[in-house]
């Protein structure tokens, strides 16, 4: 599904390096996302995945390497204009506005072409109950089917999730993650995903990649690498992974 052509993918990391007052916390990350495609970045906590996301919309300094969105640099964009130019991110902590109902939070994101608050709730029909109620009263599964709702509903190019399953139950993530295998489905998005929850996230991604140490160091379709959960317990562990199953990411970012 991935492209050799730059401009005809959702996003292109090349050699990302990116961290905090100077720090590195990412180093040279070269991942691709192709419209339509669900890829999972995976890896121990501190590994680098959310600076990777964070570095995308420019919250995070880039150091060196370049991150292109459908062929056009990013870098010096301000979030609002990315949002604009397609990308949705929805951050670690949801960033609701817990004041606000559910159909207001639609209404806020809606833009021109994007899509109807009824395509919305055909993939998460959850939400349909709740649309007076405000963000602060929901639970935290239908909190972050908001969020993710909030974030297409501007039909998007490309999707970024960090941390998907966070202080939800393994069965509330199994509902959420079809979702976003829909979103590229139906609407054609790229989406790139956080998630600890190896497992389930490796049942819905077409590709994944697992950072350590701010490194890809493994990369591979997701049924390859749910066959070789060797491979991933080394990489998790930061030891050298290597076999037929998946790529070792100095071949292939």
């Amino acid at each position: 599904m991935t492209s050799t052509l730059t401009d005809a993918l959702a996003l292109r990391l090349d050699s990302l390096t990116a961290g905090y007052n100077g720090v590195p916390a990412t180093r040279e990350v070269t991942l691709e996302v192709a419209p339509g495609e669900v890829v999972a970045l995976l890896g121990p906590n501190g590994a680098g995945k959310t600076t990777t996301l964070a570095a995308v919309v420019g919250l995070v300094q880039t150091m060196q390497g370049t991150v292109t969105v459908h062929g056009e640099p990013v870098a010096g964009k301000p979030v609002h204009r990315l949002a604009r130019e397609g990308v949705s991110y929805v951050p670690e902590g949801r960033a609701l506005f817990f004041g606000l109902t559910v159909r207001e939070h639609m209404a806020l994101a809606r833009s021109r072409g994007g899509a109807s608050v009824d395509e919305i709730l055909d993939l998460m029909p959850e939400l349909r109950k709740c649309l007076a109620r405000k963000a602060g009263l929901l639970s935290g599964g239908e909190q972050q089917m908001l969020a993710i709702g909030r974030a297409l509903v501007s039909r998007p190019k490309l999707l970024l999730v960090d941390e998907l399953s966070l202080g939800l139950a393994p069965v509330i993530v199994q509902r959420l993650l079809p979702v976003l295998s829909r979103a590229a489905g139906d609407m054609g998005a790229g989406v790139l995903f956080v998630e600890q929850h190896v497992a389930l996230a490796l049942g819905v991604a077409d590709r994944a990649y697992v950072m350590s140490h701010g490194r890809i160091v493994l990369t591979g379709t997701g049924a390859e690498l749910a066959a070789r959960r060797d491979l991933l317990t080394a990489s998790y562990l930061g030891e050298s992974a290597g076999g037929d199953a998946a790529e070792p990411a100095d071949k292939e970012g």
